[in-house]
């Protein structure tokens, strides 16, 4: 298990982590089967989607807030409800296929941290396994 680092500077944030992931499968010499992508923190998410416009990343922002308001009459007394909220809904991982010693990504894919609760300073796990 490989793990990335992750700075964030903003409350809520994507971070490409397409570049990285791609390396520890190519360092893994595993040919064919799969990576899990993992975020071990329940105030942020790991997504796959567009990343040949910048702009869809700040779409994605724009709506969960509106979607999810931080300020909402949550109970939860860290004042972070929105950030486990946004969590459930993007999800803590996704299982990629690995094929020909490359990760199988669509055409304007891109593998994103997104930040719930920043700044912060996280980590994302990534395994890759031969199958």
């Amino acid at each position: 298990m490989e793990k990335i680092a992750i700075k964030t500077t903003k409350r809520m944030e994507i971070v490409d982590l397409t570049s990285s992931v791609v390396s520890i499968v190519h360092k893994s010499g595993v040919k064919d089967g799969i990576c899990v992508v993992y975020c071990p923190h329940t105030t942020s998410a790991i997504a796959v989607n567009e990343n040949a416009d910048p702009t869809v990343k700040q779409d994605i922002i724009n709506k969960l807030a509106e979607i999810v308001p931080q300020n909402a009459n949550y109970r939860h007394l860290e004042k972070n409800s929105d950030a486990h909220i946004k969590n459930v809904l993007i999800g803590p991982s996704i299982t990629f296929i690995v094929e020909n010693g490359k990760l199988e990504l669509g055409t304007w894919q891109g593998v994103f941290f997104v930040e719930g609760d920043g700044p912060r300073t996280r980590e994302v796990w990534v395994k890759v396994m031969a199958g």
